[in-house]
């Protein structure tokens, strides 16, 4: 029986592209079928990270750190980004006293 500690398999960049996929096509999903705003903030991060994710592997992959210069960025973006979207949020819930994207139907013209 082969020891698990024994595993000298190295991680290729298909396994980053794998993971990369599988947690952007999660956030896309969850965008596209979810109507509570939160959980949408939550998979559009989950996106920004499968983006981090695949930009830290193919800079590694390629030796140049200028992906990893591009992820600092995305992260800061990512949290401007949940700073605005919050603050949006808590002001429609104070008004509409709901986080149901379906109840924004009220503010059309």
């Amino acid at each position: 029986m082969e020891n698990i500690t024994q595993f000298t398999g190295a991680l290729t960049i298909n396994h980053y592209l794998f993971l990369s996929s599988v947690l952007f096509s999660i956030g896309v999903m969850g965008v596209l079928l979810r109507r509570n705003f939160i959980i949408i903030f939550m998979c559009v991060e989950l996106m920004l990270n499968a983006v981090n994710i695949l930009l830290a592997a193919f800079s590694r992959y390629n030796g140049n750190q200028s992906g990893q210069v591009f992820v600092f960025f995305i992260m800061v973006v990512a949290a401007a980004e949940v700073a605005v979207g919050l603050a949006i949020l808590v002001m429609i819930f104070r008004n509409i006293r709901t986080t149901d994207i379906n109840a924004l139907k009220n503010l059309k013209w």
